[in-house]
C-alpha cells in the first residue's frame, strides 16, 4: 500500500491535466473544444475503472482504503469526473478556464501539502495550513499561467482572492467531509468560486494581501484560545476574508469584534456555566455550525452589497444596515446568554414566570442589559469606521440588536426543540434583525 504523500502526489499529477484545458476551450468548434477539454479527465475515469487492476503498481499508488475492497479505483475515477464535469461548464458555459484551472490545481496540490505536512507534523492544525498554504500559492500561480495560455485576462488580485477563498472553502469542506469526498470539494469550490467571479470585485492586491494576513493571525488566535474549532475556525477566517474584500475595513471590524468578544465571554466564569448546566459544548469552543448559524445573515448582505447595483437594482447602502443589524443581533444574544445566564432568577419572555437558569426564553434584566452593550459596541464601531452612518444609523444598528435579542428569547420559549434547533433560532433571529435595518434605514432615509 502506496503512502498518503506518494498517493497526494500522484492524484497532484492527474490535476495538472487541467493546464490542457485553456488549449483545447480555444478550438474554434464548440463541439470539438469540448471534447478536447473533458477527454483527458474521462480517460483517466475509464482507465481507474476498467485497466487498472488490482494487482498492478499503479493500483497500488492511487488506491484508497476502500478501494482495496472494490477491486476499483473509485476515488480517482470520481475526482477524474468532476474534473470533465467542470471543464465541461468551463467550454460550455461561462465558468472561466482559469478558474476552472485554479479549482483543481489547488484542490489537487493541496491535499498533497496537507499529507506532506501531515508527515511533519501531526498537528491537525498544521495540516490543514499546509493545505491551505499551498492550495493559495499553487491556485493562484495556476491562475496566472492558465490566463497566459489564451484563457482570458486575470488581474493578479483577483487571482489572489478567489485562490485564497477557494483554498479556505477546500480546507472547510474536507474538515467535515470524508476523503472520499474530494469530487464534491472540487464541484463545491469550483462553483462557488464562479460565483465570487461574478461579482467582480475590484480590490486591490494589498488589500486582499491584509484580508489573507489579518484573518489568518485572528482566525489561529481564536483556535489556541480554544474559542473555536478547527471548522469553526476555518468559517471564521473565510467569512472574514469576503467581509475585508467584498465589504470593507469597517464591515470587518465589526464582524471580528462579535467573534472576539463573544469567544471570550463564553469562555467566562465558564466552570460557573458548567456548574449551572449552561455552558457551551467543547469546552466553549465554537464550530463552523455556530459561527455560520450567527454569521450567515452577515454573509449574504455582505454579497448582495457586492453585487449591487450591478447584478441587483438597490442601493447597496441597505445591504450595510442589514449586515451591522445581523451581526448586532448576534453580539447581543451571545452576551445576554453568556452573561445574563450567570444570574439567578431569570423569567420566561412569555410568560414572566419564574424559570431555572438556562431555560430557553428565560431572561434576566442583567442579560439585557449585557445584550445592548453588545450591540452598542456594533453600532459604534459602524459610526466610527463607515462614512455616513452616524449617530441615526448608529441608534438603528442598536435597535435591531435589541429586535434580534427578543426574538431570539420569543423563538427560544415556542419553538426551540420542537421546531427548530439552537442554531436554526440564532440564524432566524440575525434575519430578524437585518430585515429590520433595512426597512428602518428606507423608512427615516438612511440610505
Amino acid at each position: 500500500m502506496s503512502s498518503t504523500v506518494q498517493r497526494a502526489g500522484a492524484f497532484a499529477a492527474v490535476g495538472t491535466l487541467a493546464f490542457a484545458v485553456p488549449v483545447a476551450a480555444g478550438l474554434a468548434s464548440p463541439a470539438l473544444a469540448t471534447v478536447a477539454a473533458t477527454a483527458p479527465f474521462v480517460a483517466v475515469a475509464l482507465f481507474a475503472m476498467f485497466a487498472i487492476g488490482p494487482e498492478t503498481a499503479v493500483f497500488d499508488i492511487f488506491a484508497r482504503p476502500g478501494d482495496y475492497e472494490d477491486g476499483r479505483l473509485y476515488g480517482l475515477a470520481a475526482f477524474a469526473l468532476a474534473a470533465a464535469s467542470l471543464a465541461f461548464l468551463s467550454v460550455q458555459f461561462d465558468l472561466p478556464v482559469w478558474v476552472f484551472v485554479a479549482t483543481v490545481v489547488l484542490v489537487a496540490y493541496g491535499n498533497f501539502g496537507q499529507r506532506v505536512a501531515h508527515r511533519l507534523d501531526s498537528d491537525e492544525v498544521v495540516a490543514t495550513a499546509g493545505f491551505v498554504v499551498t492550495g493559495f500559492a499553487c491556485g493562484t500561480a495556476a491562475s496566472l499561467v492558465a490566463a497566459r495560455t489564451g484563457a482570458g485576462s486575470v488581474a493578479p488580485s483577483t487571482a489572489l482572492f478567489l485562490a485564497g477563498t477557494g483554498a479556505l472553502v477546500a480546507a472547510l469542506f474536507r474538515s467535515v467531509l470524508f476523503e472520499r469526498d474530494d469530487p464534491l470539494v472540487l464541484l463545491s469550490v469550483g462553483l462557488l468560486l464562479w460565483l465570487f467571479f461574478e461579482l467582480d470585485p475590484a480590490v486591490g492586491t494589498t488589500r486582499v494581501f491584509v484580508a489573507l494576513g489579518v484573518s489568518a493571525v485572528l482566525g489561529y488566535a481564536a483556535y489556541a484560545l480554544d474559542t473555536a474549532s478547527l471548522p469553526g475556525m476555518l468559517t471564521g477566517v473565510l467569512l472574514s476574508l469576503l467581509t475585508i474584500v467584498l465589504g470593507g475595513y469597517g464591515w470587518f471590524a465589526m464582524l471580528i469584534s462579535f467573534f472576539g468578544l463573544g469567544g471570550l465571554s463564553t469562555k467566562y466564569q465558564y466552570e460557573e456555566k458548567q456548574d449551572r448546566g449552561i455552558a457551551e459544548e467543547n469546552e466553549g469552543a465554537r464550530g463552523s455550525g455556530n459561527v455560520l448559524a450567527n454569521s450567515i445573515v452577515a454573509l449574504l448582505a455582505v454579497l448582495l452589497w457586492a453585487a449591487s447595483p450591478t447584478h441587483v437594482s438597490v442601493d447597496p447602502d441597505i445591504f450595510l444596515y442589514a449586515f451591522a443589524g445581523a451581526v448586532a443581533a448576534a453580539m447581543t444574544d451571545t452576551f445576554s446568554s453568556e452573561f445574563g445566564g450567570l444570574y439567578d432568577n431569570p423569567r420566561l419572555i412569555t410568560t414572566f414566570e419564574r424559570v431555572e437558569p438556562g431555560t430557553d426564553g428565560g431572561v434576566t434584566w442583567q442579560g439585557v442589559v449585557a445584550g445592548l452593550v453588545g450591540a452598542g459596541i456594533i453600532a459604534g464601531i459602524a459610526a466610527v469606521t463607515i462614512d455616513g452612518v452616524g449617530t441615526a444609523g448608529a441608534l438603528l444598528i442598536l435597535c435591531c440588536g435589541f429586535v434580534g435579542m427578543t426574538v431570539d428569547s420569543l423563538l427560544g420559549a415556542t419553538v426551540e426543540g420542537t421546531v427548530v434547533g439552537n442554531q436554526g433560532v440564532n440564524t432566524l433571529a440575525t434575519l430578524a434583525a437585518a430585515l429590520t435595518g433595512v426597512g428602518a434605514a428606507l423608512a427615516v432615509s438612511l440610505v
